[in-house]
């Protein structure tokens, strides 16, 4: 924003309060009370104006802020001997996901990141009843009450509740997945909580030097436990492949340091700053001790995860109810073995290709490259039997349309050069530049621009474009616009107003009639070479179907 503008109207503050000129003392004291109030409501005007600029410039500039920010601390990462964060290209683009996120908060009226060194919070609930309750907790953690677990506490509980609700909701379907792998390697399972504290468990969050997925591996730490990242693949996005890492390294840290605190501080800012505060606090080797000469932003990891843990485990207590989440209480499993898209699975048995995207975050491109090898995908249990009866169908499916061409990633799940704004990897266009018609998304609860974009492989900026949209503010139930269909595929929001497949050209169809027990893929799968999203698309209709209801099959 304009900082001429701030300068501007600050001296014009002053220049108002300046003191009143001899002849002014002539005035009545009616004529000066008015005058008063006059200077008072401008002074007020003039403060409320500074304020807004103060808070755009916030909005707007706060990737600068950002990179202030980690250079100060870098300066004093290498003022203390410790390893400073490297400075890449990767990193201005991550900033990126830092920025949303900070916005994101202030949207929500909660609180942001804060120094646990400085930071003080109040409650009403008394020290005993803290105290009590982090005792009966019976953790592996050594769990000290203090001031600095107190605030990560009352932070967790009390101070950002449609963020703790909505981790609520995603830890019922993720950390079952978690505590399986703890069990298999014997750790204790409260290492789950590591995934809150580095994540909010995202699994697609990009920290600002690039650490990637719920447990936030760096690039080269991922690739040496074992995780693919390549141009179709980023397994730091996979929960399940991710936390088996997160478990080794875990494993490997405790074998180093012997205690669990250290081991999960070394997560954070690896084993060799741990070791150097280990040195300059004379060899002691608990948390507490080395507290002080850990880097800035580690030392209050452990009590971040104690704030973490309480307020899960007494989440009833503050009123606090898992926000419900589209993530399907049963997946099935499969392997697969040839190039497969989440468009030929999504049109061939009607699953939503955001389901597919929600259990598979790995896959970059909505592609599965599996002529490179085996890959997993997973499936809501209800589509399980239609994918397995319908494999051959789906693998036919447009398959010369939907691998025509590709979007090449770097490692940190950036476009490259050749495809910078992202595209649509059916066509291998920038999705603004489709030629066809608009493709529109149904905002669901908890949805942000930012994951829309991501999601869509389009830019914020677009979809402001593209809906008139002057900020970041959407609302559950609204249609957006998130790109074109390239050539003349239909509205994907499945709307009445979408004109049916060949209607002009006045193809045949046979109509049927629909009967206890049918839905569109049973339908569609007694007709050859049709797909429930074909029936929807020519008849102007959505899933739900009644009995008796006459619909057109189209023929091929």
């Amino acid at each position: 924003m304009n900082f001429r503008k701030i300068l501007f109207a600050a001296s014009l503050l002053l220049c108002l309060v300046q003191p009143v000129p001899a002849q002014d003392h002539f005035k009545s004291r009616k004529q000066l009370i008015r005058e008063n109030e006059l200077l008072r409501q401008r002074i007020k005007d003039l403060e409320d104006e500074i304020e807004w600029y103060k808070n755009d410039i916030n909005e707007k500039d706060s990737l600068r802020k950002e990179l202030i920010t980690l250079f100060q601390e870098n300066e004093n990462k290498v003022a203390e001997e410790f390893e400073p964060a490297p400075y890449t290209a990767e990193m201005t683009d991550s900033l990126l996901s830092v920025w949303y996120l900070h916005r994101e908060n202030r949207q929500l009226g909660e609180e942001e990141p804060f120094n646990v060194d400085s930071v003080s919070f109040t409650t009403d609930v008394p020290d005993s009843v803290l105290i009590g309750r982090l005792s009966r907790m019976n953790s592996f953690m050594t769990l000290p009450y203090n001031e600095t677990v107190k605030n990560c506490m009352i932070l967790y509980s009390e101070k950002m509740p449609k963020k703790m609700c909505n981790m609520l909701g995603l830890s019922g379907y993720y950390f079952p997945i978690f505590e399986e792998t703890f069990r298999k390697y014997n750790l204790p399972l409260e290492l789950k909580y590591v995934a809150i504290i580095e994540s909010a468990l995202n699994p697609t969050a990009v920290s600002r030097v690039g650490a990637t997925g719920m447990w936030q591996f760096m690039y080269k730490t991922a690739k040496s436990y074992g995780l693919e990242i390549n141009s179709y693949v980023d397994e730091r996005r996979d929960p399940f492949a991710s936390v088996d890492a997160a478990a080794r390294y875990l494993r490997d840290a405790y074998k180093i340091f012997g205690d669990w605190n250290l081991a999960i501080s070394s997560y954070n800012c690896g084993s060799g700053n741990v070791n150097k505060a280990i040195k300059r606090a004379g060899g002691k080797t608990d948390f507490w001790s080395i507290y002080p000469y850990l880097p800035k932003e580690t030392r209050g990891y452990v009590p971040l995860m104690v704030g973490a843990m309480y307020a899960s485990n007494y989440a009833k207590e503050y009123g606090l109810e898992p926000t419900p989440t589209m993530l399907p209480a049963r997946v099935d499993t499969f392997y697969i073995k040839k190039n497969l898209h989440f468009r030929q699975i999504s049109e061939v048995i009607g699953i939503p290709i955001d389901d597919l995207r929600d259990l598979n975050p790995q896959y970059y491109q909505d592609i599965i490259p599996g002529n490179q090898g085996e890959y997993i995908l997973r499936l809501p249990y209800h589509y399980s039997s239609d994918f397995l009866e319908m494999q051959d169908s789906i693998y036919r499916y447009k398959a010369g349309e939907v691998f025509v061409s590709r979007i090449e990633v770097d490692r940190y799940g950036r476009p490259t050069d050749h495809s910078r704004n992202g595209g649509d990897v059916s066509s291998g266009r920038n999705a603004s530049q489709g030629s066809g018609e608009w493709v529109y998304y149904k905002v669901r609860s908890g949805d942000t621009l930012g994951k829309i974009a991501s999601r869509n492989r389009v830019s914020v900026r677009q979809l402001q474009n593209w809906n008139g949209l002057r900020g970041s503010n959407i609302r559950a139930g609204q249609r957006l616009k998130v790109g074109r269909r390239s050539g003349s595929y239909a509205n994907v929001s499945g709307s009445s107003s979408a004109k049916p497949s060949g209607s002009s050209s006045g193809a045949s169809y046979t109509t049927y009639t629909v009967k206890s027990g049918d839905t569109l893929y049973k339908i569609a799968k007694r007709y050859p070479g049709v797909t429930a999203q074909e029936i929807m698309k020519y008849n102007g209709i959505g899933e739900k179907l009644s009995i008796g209801q006459k619909i057109k099959i189209p023929k091929h």
